[in-house]
C-alpha cells in the first residue's frame, strides 16, 4: 500500500490568520491554482490512484477533486470519513489568530503551536490528543484492510489533522508540527508493508516555494501570536 497524504489547498481563511476548524470555508483562487498545479506535477509522474479518502469539509474535498482530475484520476472513488475532518475549536472557531487579528481569549493559544499534545479540549471543542485518537482509528483500520494493501491511496485532510494522523511515524512524534503546519496542498508518501508504515517522503510542494502560505510557525516561547507570511 502507498499513501499520498495531502493537505488542503488555501482558502480565505488560512489569508486572513482566522481559526477555521470544522467552519466549511471552501478553497480560494490560490488554492485551486495550488491543487491543480500539484495534479498537473503528479500526472506527469504518471501517477495512478485506486482510492481517495477524505475529509467531507469541502475545502479537502475540492482538493481531493481537482487533484484527482487534473493527474488523470477524475474517476477514482472518493469515500468521505468524518475521523480525517480537522480539530474542532469549538467556541474559538472563526477568531483571528494572527498578530495584527488576534481575538483569542484565555492564556493557552500559544501552547497550540509550541505544545500542542499538552493541551486541553478547546471549550466546546477538542484537544490534538483527541484529533491524534481518531486519525489513529481511521489509520490502523485502513493499513490492515485486506482488499487495499495492493492499492494507492490519496488521504486528503487539514494541517492538524495530517500532523495527528502522521504522528506516530514521526522520528520524534512529541515534536507535533515537526516544524510548522503543512504548507497548503503539500503531502507526504507513506509506504505500509504487513503493517509497517514507512516515511518514503515527506512535506513536499509540487509548486513554486514562493506561494507558500506560512503563517504558522512554532510561536516563541513568550507566546506572542505568530503572523509570517
Amino acid at each position: 500500500m502507498r499513501l499520498y497524504v495531502i493537505r488542503h489547498g488555501e482558502t480565505d481563511y488560512n489569508r486572513l490568520a482566522r481559526v477555521q476548524g470544522w467552519i466549511d470555508i471552501p478553497l480560494n483562487e490560490n488554492g485551486r491554482r495550488l491543487a491543480i498545479q500539484t495534479g498537473e506535477a503528479w500526472k506527469k509522474e504518471g501517477l495512478i490512484f485506486d482510492l481517495c479518502f477524505s475529509s467531507p469539509l469541502s475545502r479537502a474535498r475540492e482538493t481531493a477533486e481537482l487533484v484527482l482530475a487534473e493527474s488523470g484520476n477524475g474517476d477514482v472513488p472518493i469515500r468521505f470519513d468524518d475521523r480525517l475532518k480537522e480539530l474542532t475549536f469549538g467556541d474559538w472557531e472563526g477568531l483571528g489568530c494572527g498578530k495584527e487579528n488576534f481575538e483569542i481569549p484565555g492564556e493557552n493559544w500559544s501552547l497550540f503551536y509550541n505544545d500542542p499534545l499538552s493541551l486541553p479540549p478547546f471549550p466546546n471543542g477538542e484537544s490534538p490528543r483527541q484529533v491524534c485518537a481518531r486519525t489513529a482509528d481511521f489509520y490502523q483500520e485502513l493499513i490492515h484492510d485486506p482488499a487495499l494493501q495492493d492499492k494507492t491511496i490519496l488521504l486528503s485532510v487539514h494541517g492538524c489533522s495530517l500532523r495527528a494522523l502522521l504522528n506516530p511515524l514521526y522520528e520524534d512524534p512529541s515534536d507535533f508540527w515537526q516544524g510548522h503546519v503543512p504548507f497548503n496542498c503539500a503531502y507526504t508518501i507513506v509506504d505500509v508493508r504487513n503493517g509497517v508504515s514507512t516515511l518514503t517522503a515527506r512535506d513536499v510542494i509540487a509548486y513554486d516555494s514562493s506561494l507558500c502560505l506560512n503563517r504558522y510557525k512554532a510561536l516563541p516561547k513568550k507566546g506572542v501570536p505568530h503572523d509570517e507570511k
